[in-house]
């Protein structure tokens, strides 16, 4: 199969898997030279504001935007550990009470979330088909079939199964991608309490990273399973993703209303 560009690559993952949101590309500059050098080019945009990470994200998935995101324009303190623009502090820690048992549970737990290795300078991100760059990780809010969609996918495309998800309190789609950088595998996460609010995720979407070295191989399976079948759905071999939304066994749940019985004059 011929090599897909990342706009067509979205617009299949857009059009086969029925996506609300445009899958962002997330890129991590560690070197100045390349920071400098898509500075350079333009084309982006800047928080008005600090803003959480998440709320970063709404620019690329809901505006189609690109949004480049420093020190100074993060405004949060959990993806700022992530991130490693800031050591795990007792103020940290405490954020975290309200989720643990006491300050000891809270501690452990703050530091096993993952973080970024290197030293980070800034991070972008942007609609898959817009990104001027090789994203570290493709971030999609989806469903959860799209979810699962995804996921199949990736297992069939890098022979991997099962999947094992990272999830952590807090921290949600900051810690759920820098997983799926660091591992080079795919990850499935649950909205935080802040990506649920500040993040804009009320309709219950699932977070689903996956690495940008694989996303190519993922639309490549995708399709794979449609010639092969007619359709891009796992759930109804041969229909269009979602195909029929019905229940297998659709004819037997009918239910018939029991009258009370007449009582005599």
């Amino acid at each position: 199969m011929e090599t897909l560009t990342y706009p067509e690559m979205q617009r299949i993952l857009m059009e086969e898997l029925r996506l609300m949101h445009y899958p962002i590309a997330i890129k991590y500059f560690f070197d100045q030279a390349e920071l400098d050098a898509f500075k350079a080019k333009g084309n982006y945009y800047l928080p008005a504001k600090a803003l959480t990470f998440c709320q970063a994200e709404i620019g690329a998935r809901m505006e189609g935007i690109t949004v480049l995101m420093g020190k100074e324009q993060l405004g949060c303190g959990n993806a700022k550990c992530v991130f490693g623009w800031k050591e795990i502090d007792e103020a940290e820690i405490k954020g975290h009470l309200k989720y643990v048992r006491d300050m000891e549970q809270a501690e452990r737990f703050v530091r096993s979330k993952p973080r970024l290795k290197q030293p980070l300078l800034s991070v972008v991100v942007s609609p898959l088909a817009d990104a001027p760059f090789s994203p570290d990780t493709v971030h999609f809010y989806c469903d959860n079939m799209q979810a699962y969609h995804l996921v199949v996918d990736w297992m069939a495309a890098r022979d991997i199964h099962p999947l094992r998800p990272n999830m952590t309190m807090n921290s949600a789609a900051c810690a759920g991608n820098v997983f799926a950088f660091n591992s080079g595998e795919a990850n499935v996460f649950l909205a935080c309490s802040g990506s649920y609010n500040a993040g804009k995720t009320e309709r219950g979407e699932i977070n689903v990273s996956i690495p940008g070295a694989d996303i190519g191989l993922v639309v490549a399976r995708l399709l794979e399973r449609k010639a092969a079948t007619g359709g891009a759905s796992v759930t109804r071999v041969g229909h269009p993703f979602p195909g029929a939304d019905i229940c297998k066994n659709c004819p037997l749940i009918v239910f018939k209303k029991v009258e009370a019985p007449a009582v005599a004059d």
